[in-house]
């Protein structure tokens, strides 16, 4: 089974991008676009959440009006960069849940290495949505993933501004039933496991720690 890649190609969305990338772009202005793009992100991620038909009235008559089904939605932020993108999405979806997975990639083998994590407690029928700005070599996604789904989600989608076909590759190798959503598929990833053009460390030009 091959997993599903879906680029968001929306003119925002690329502008957005295109501005984040330079390295012109301070750190201020890096924050403020990754929470801006994250909401549009979050729009085309949540297109398809189930809803119902509750009754409601208007001021002016009774309605079957639509409210999203089931449980709150859980984001899933993939620290440290994980929480640019967590704090955009809340901006839309204020009531969803919360959850944080500390991973770190090992400098010698590119190994994701797990110091952290909590979710809700009680995560069965939640749809979970994880963050993070990259997905690179894939193995820190590929890890978190792999420790939700020990919660059983209802479903489970990726987040991340840019991947590469390398990322792409080894989080589907091990995770073909998650999606990815994505702003842009770069060339490639360098020897040092970095997304060529890309736009450097996310971590490092959000908190200007570089």
């Amino acid at each position: 089974m091959s997993g599903e890649v879906h680029v968001i190609g929306h003119p925002l969305v690329q502008h957005k991008l295109s501005l984040m990338r330079s390295k012109e772009t301070s750190t201020k202005s890096f924050r403020n676009l990754l929470r801006e793009i994250s909401m549009l992100l979050a729009y085309e991620v949540c297109r398809d959440l189930p809803v119902t038909m509750t009754p409601i009235e208007t001021p002016l008559a009774k309605m079957d009006a639509p409210i999203l089904d089931g449980k709150k939605t859980v984001l899933v932020s993939i620290l440290r960069a994980g929480g640019g993108i967590l704090e955009g999405m809340l901006e839309i979806l204020p009531s969803a849940r919360v959850g944080h997975i500390g991973l770190y990639r090992d400098p010698k083998t590119l190994d994701a290495v797990e110091y952290y994590f909590k979710v809700p407690a009680e995560m069965t029928d939640r749809d979970c949505i994880v963050v993070d700005p990259m997905l690179a070599t894939g193995n820190s996604a590929a890890a978190a993933v792999a420790r939700l789904k020990a919660t059983r989600p209802r479903s489970i989608k990726f987040v991340c501004l840019l991947t590469c076909p390398e990322g792409i590759q080894a989080f589907h190798a091990a995770h073909p039933d998650v999606p990815i959503y994505t702003a842009a598929i770069d060339e490639r990833l360098n020897e040092k496991g970095y997304i060529l053009p890309g736009l450097g460390d996310a971590g490092d030009r959000m908190f200007g720690t570089k």
